[in-house]
């Protein structure tokens, strides 16, 4: 079971980075759920949860009474505690019994990934451990977490290569659909409808997922598909994932409308596809193990200005997994809103996007998102990579 997979492999972390306890703290998490939740157990909790994993190799559970039996399910956990009153007796028990040199818990400045404890759980925790005696060896949990999200399993991987398989056909179909005179937003309601028909969740909210921009001078990333109609001579990209079995793809594509008599995109077009095309193939070589996502990121941007283009607004790629945008490592640029992510060291058995962006003058953007998995030697398409154009017929 996944859960047990990625439980062992918390285990095998603290011990890497010689942290004695980790601490996964929450409550009503249908509402506002700990990130971190979904790889510890396989459901929502109600009261006052606790899920602590030991460089020792013991973990333990400590969880409202009604949601014992389904902790225990999941044979993860050592020993599952469940209760009636209130957790804080037993956890004192418990840290008591563990007796921790350090204690991780979720906290973050730099990484929403790792951020999942609310302030005042943190009060909470930090009340219960003053009572204990430990309050002074709370750290924040961010290397751990983001460790067990990065490195992906071969589980996981499986997930999400399936999660793009699913995304690309249905890519496919939208491509047959695509025609002048439809919207925006007719090309976006038809692949959700493929999505609905394959029982499958999209990757991101609804409302932009997938996203469609038709032409020049649209409304630009991360806006809702509008009733702008595709005509002849418009560069059009789809933004579209999937979520499988709770993993995601993310994947974007570039058309050309062909206009009447056209068999080729005009040389801009064509230009601006190809420059695209290299420098994410540029990105991909460069993205080793060791290395960080501000170097990878610096290639590709640095052969997209070469080229004549203006400088992309955002990161070249993001890490994916049980989110569209997952992990803390980030391919990007060192601007302030990305603040230490770009300078994380890449790891193997990460999944990244690769995503470069620009602009053809009088005819829309070129933009094609990748997916690539960091290996031992480097990093392999996982994606089946668009490498031409996608022209439709008018």
């Amino acid at each position: 079971m996944l859960t047990q997979e990625k439980v062992n492999q918390a285990k095998a972390i603290l011990k890497e980075f010689k942290i004695d306890c980790w601490i996964t703290f929450t409550r009503e998490s249908a509402l506002n759920g700990d990130p971190t939740l979904p790889f510890l157990t396989n459901g929502d909790v109600t009261w006052h949860s606790m899920f602590i994993i030991t460089s020792s190799g013991n973990t333990y559970a400590i969880v409202g009474q009604y949601d014992k039996k389904s902790v225990e399910d999941l044979g993860a956990y050592d020993e599952v505690i469940g209760y009636v009153e209130g957790i804080r007796s037993h956890f004192i028990e418990t840290i008591r019994k563990i007796n921790p040199s350090s204690i991780a818990a979720n906290y973050s400045k730099g990484s929403e990934i790792c951020d999942g404890l609310t302030h005042g759980m943190y009060l909470t925790l930090f009340e219960f451990l003053s009572e204990a005696g430990y309050e002074n060896l709370l750290i924040p949990a961010e290397k751990i977490i983001s460790a067990l999200r990065q490195r992906k399993t071969a589980a996981e991987i499986k997930l999400i290569k399936e999660a793009i398989v699913k995304a690309e056909s249905i890519l496919d179909d939208a491509a047959r659909f695509i025609k002048p005179g439809v919207t925006e937003k007719e090309i976006a309601d038809f692949m959700k409808e493929k999505v609905r028909q394959q029982h499958l969740d999209l990757a991101w909210d609804e409302k932009t997922c997938p996203s469609v921009f038709t032409g020049p001078d649209h409304a630009g990333a991360h806006y809702h598909p509008t009733e702008r109609v595709v005509r002849p001579g418009h560069v059009l990209n789809i933004d579209f994932g999937v979520k499988f079995n709770h993993y995601c793809s993310d994947l974007q594509r570039t058309f050309y409308i062909l206009k009447k008599g056209e068999t080729r995109a005009p040389e801009p077009v064509q230009k601006g596809f190809d420059t695209i095309v290299q420098s994410i193939e540029l990105a991909r070589l460069a993205l080793k193990s060791g290395v960080m996502g501000v170097e990878v990121d610096k290639i590709a941007r640095q052969h997209i200005g070469k080229s004549g283009y203006a400088e992309f607004p955002h990161g070249l790629g993001h890490q994916v997994g049980r989110f569209a945008h997952d992990g803390t490592a980030l391919l990007g640029p060192a601007w302030e809103k990305y603040a230490q992510k770009p300078f994380q060291l890449i790891e193997k058995g990460m999944v990244f996007t690769i995503e470069p962006r620009l602009t053809v003058e009088g005819y829309g953007v070129a933009t094609v998102e990748e997916m690539v998995l960091v290996g031992d030697q480097g990093s392999e398409f996982i994606s089946h990579p668009q490498t031409t154009l996608w022209l439709i017929d008018s």
